[in-house]
């Protein structure tokens, strides 16, 4: 859980960052193009965490059921 904060704030710096460095309408685009990279990152971790929830629990299942 401290892992996925850490991120969370490393991306969360950059976009802010990012998004300040180009404050003038011809960054804009770019600024946006940050935005959504920040974003499809945010899924991925929480994507990525479920699934690494899920296998475990199947793990521990087909671990209980060795003899």
């Amino acid at each position: 859980m401290e892992v996925q904060e850490a991120m969370l704030s490393k991306i969360n710096d950059f976009v802010l960052r990012l998004v300040a460095r180009f404050q003038s309408e011809k960054g804009q685009a770019l600024a946006e193009y940050g935005l959504i990279l920040a974003l499809i990152a945010v899924v991925c971790l929480v994507a990525l965490t479920a699934l690494g929830v899920a296998v475990s629990g199947n793990m521990d299942k087909v671990v209980a059921k060795m003899p």
